[in-house]
This record gives structure tokens, C-alpha cells and sequence, in this order.
């Protein structure tokens, strides 16, 4: 049955306008009317002057709400991962594997290929952040899982059947072959926790590289003679970079002037989330280490960064404030930015006919009061 949502600002491709009414039906966005032309007998939905955007995506989700992907990857996790963030305005999410041995890969693997047939609400693919990193760059990532990437490295990382496959790997530790590859079998390739120069990092680029994992973290730094995997990101304006604006992985000044190298559009909003997202209690154990949060980052007992505290909604008004972006523009760099980074734009990520109807409110403090997924809502 159709619903109109009515009664608030809509973000559409040219920016918020009032006086319209999304029309949902069978889970997708049917069509966009002038508030008025909506039939006196259509059921409908107030947004009570709220905000309509397109609903989050996030690409690096390590956990919520208690549970960590690695720590038990099935399809109870995904779904309360996806459940956890939901309530921030996540529509949508890859549930993230840090560095692990390769059994773990493919439980992960089957796992959300099981959610998606299951209809675990939000679950779109699965991003493999390792284990083919450089140690030299391994954050919190454990060495001991580092590992080469060879042909048993291969099949477990292609061998998602339904949704879609991010994999982060440090182009050095690899071939451009081998990325190559890995491009053809239809998985999106991003380099993160790389210590390559930026003539590794090009190369990568020309043989199916299409993004770069959490920019300015855990990779080559921009220095005055050796430009780096920072440089080469900053550069390609083709290139995708992922962006966790908390304040603490990043400096906002440093972020502003990446945002002058390049297009807004080519960044997106990551959260890189731990469980403690959704939870009152900051603390938890990631692959043996106690992990808390301090001032709204996770660190260990080393203050070493182990992920973050951060949710997209959150994510959204920091970029706001920090980067000095309107609301329209934080909201795209959430939503269709990382659609077109993971190819489904055509699926999601806007307020256009066609599109599914993964949706949320968002009240005058960008705070998110209500959301739809395949046009079911949650308030």
C-alpha cells in the first residue's frame, strides 16, 4: 500500500525543498508530488516539520550495540550491528572483519551472505579490512594475522555470493595483478594500513584501485619529496576516500584542505564503529586487548586508536561543524557518495522515483527521530 510522507523539508538532488510529498510503495520510492496533487485518500506519514534525507551508509562497520563482527561473525551479529545503528540513521552497512585468520574470513563471508537471504534489514555486503595490510601500518590490527595475499587468500575473499565485497589491502603487499583481479571478480579494492610510496599507490590506481580506507590514518603520509598514499588519494580525483570525522583520527584542518584537493562528493562518511556504539558501557576486548573509550575515541591500553565511538548521525553534524560543508553535503557525502563508491546508486542513496525507500527524519539538532529500510519504519 502507498503512503505519502508529507510535512518537512526534502532533500532532493538540488538541495531541500519544501512542499512536496514522497510517495512509498512495495518498498521504493514511487514517485515525488507537489504536497497538494496527493490524493485525499492516500494514508499518510507526517514528518512533523522534520528533516526527509536519504538514509546512511557506512562502509566500516566493526560493531555496535555490544557485539563485534570478528568476535562471532554470524548472522545474529550482522543483525544486531545493523540493529544498533539504525537508530542513528544507518539504512545500510557493510559489517567489517579487522585482520583475522582466513577461517574467520569465510564465516564472515557465509555469514552475510546469509543475513542478505535471510532479509536482515540494512545489510548490504561485507568490507574485509585485512589481512593482506603492512605491518609497518597495522593500527590495532594484529600482526600475528597479517599474511600474504595468495590463492587461498583469493577464493576467500571472492566468495560472497549475494551483496557486495569491499576489500582494504596494502597495495605493496600486492601485485597489480593481483588487484587487477580482484576488480574483475567484482570486489570494490581500497588501500588502508599501506606504507607504499606514491608510485605503488598510482600503479594500484591504474590496475582497479577505486578507493582509499579511513584517508590520512594508518597509511604513507603527504611529505615534501615522497607524495605517499596520501598524496596519491589527494591527487586522483577519480579516487574515493573514506573519512572518520570525530576530531580525534583526524585533524578538521587537515580534512578541510583534502576537501579543497578534490570533488566532496569523491568523500564519504565512515564511523570504522566498535561495539560500544549504542551502549552505555565504553568499554569492551578487541582480539585480547581491553579497549575504552576517551573523549569519544576507542584506544587501548597503549592509547593506541582501535576503531571509534562514532555513529553516522554523529559523523553528519561533525562535518557540519568541522568541515564547514552545509547539511546537504554531509548528507551526500553519507549517503550517495558511498553508494557510488560501492556501485549501488542505482539502487540507493538519494530521494529520487525507483529508488528504495531506505529514508530518515532528522530533527533540527540533526538528531534522527525515524528512518525506513525498504520502506519499513523504525521510529
Amino acid at each position: 500500500m502507498a503512503v505519502a510522507l508529507t510535512n518537512g523539508p526534502i532533500l532532493l538532488d538540488g538541495g531541500f525543498v519544501d512542499g512536496r510529498a514522497v510517495i512509498v510503495e512495495d518498498g521504493r520510492i514511487s514517485a515525488i508530488l507537489p504536497a497538494a496533487d496527493v490524493p485525499a485518500a492516500m494514508p499518510r506519514h507526517d514528518l512533523d516539520g522534520g528533516r526527509l534525507v536519504p538514509g546512511f551508509i557506512d562502509a566500516q562497520v566493526n560493531g555496535g550495540g555490544g557485539v563485534l563482527f570478528n568476535d562471532a561473525p554470524t548472522v545474529e551479529t550482522i543483525a544486531a550491528i545493523g540493529a544498533a545503528h539504525r537508530r542513528f540513521g544507518t539504512t545500510g552497512f557493510l559489517p567489517t572483519l579487522i585482520s583475522d585468520d582466513l577461517q574467520v574470513v569465510r564465516a564472515g563471508v557465509a555469514a552475510v551472505d546469509a543475513a542478505i537471504a535471510a532479509g536482515v534489514p540494512g545489510v548490504l555486503g561485507i568490507h574485509i579490512e585485512g589481512p593482506f595490510l603492512n605491518v609497518a601500518r597495522k593500527g590495532i590490527h594484529d600482526p600475528a594475522k597479517i599474511r600474504a595475499l595468495d590463492e587461498e587468500g583469493f577464493a576467500a575473499v571472492t566468495g560472497l555470493a549475494r551483496g557486495h565485497t569491499l576489500i582494504t589491502l596494502a597495495p605493496e603487499r600486492t601485485t597489480p595483478v593481483m588487484i587487477r583481479r580482484l576488480a574483475d571478480a567484482g570486489l570494490v579494492v581500497a588501500a588502508g594500513h599501506t606504507n607504499g610510496s606514491y608510485r605503488a599507490i598510482r600503479d594500484a590506481l591504474d590496475h582497479g584501485l577505486a578507493g582509499f580506507t579511513h584517508l590520512f590514518n594508518a597509511m604513507s603520509p603527504l611529505g615534501s619529496r615522497e607524495p605517499g598514499a596520501v598524496g596519491a588519494a589527494l591527487e586522483d580525483r577519480a579516487a574515493w576516500c573514506g573519512l572518520i570525522v570525530d576530531g580525534r583520527h583526524v585533524d578538521p584542518v587537515t580534512m578541510r584542505l583534502a576537501l579543497r584537493c578534490k570533488p566532496a562528493d569523491r568523500f564519504m562518511l565512515v564511523t570504522d564503529a566498535m561495539p560500544s556504539v549504542g551502549l552505555e558501557d565504553k568499554a569492551f576486548t578487541l582480539q585480547g586487548h581491553r579497549i575504552t573509550v576517551v573523549d569519544g575515541v576507542c584506544v587501548n591500553e597503549d592509547g593506541t586508536l582501535a576503531g571509534s565511538d562514532l555513529d553516522m548521525a554523529r559523523a553528519v553534524r561533525n562535518s557540519v561543524a568541522m568541515l564547514g560543508v552545509d547539511l546537504a553535503t554531509a548528507v551526500g557525502m553519507a549517503s550517495h557518495s558511498p553508494a557510488c563508491f560501492l556501485g549501488i546508486d542505482h539502487q540507493r542513496g538519494r530521494i529520487a522515483p525507483g529508488l528504495a525507500a531506505d529514508l530518515v527524519i532528522l530533527d533540527d539538532r540533526g538528531e534522527v527521530t525515524g528512518s525506513w529500510i525498504g520502506g519499513q519504519f523504525a521510529a
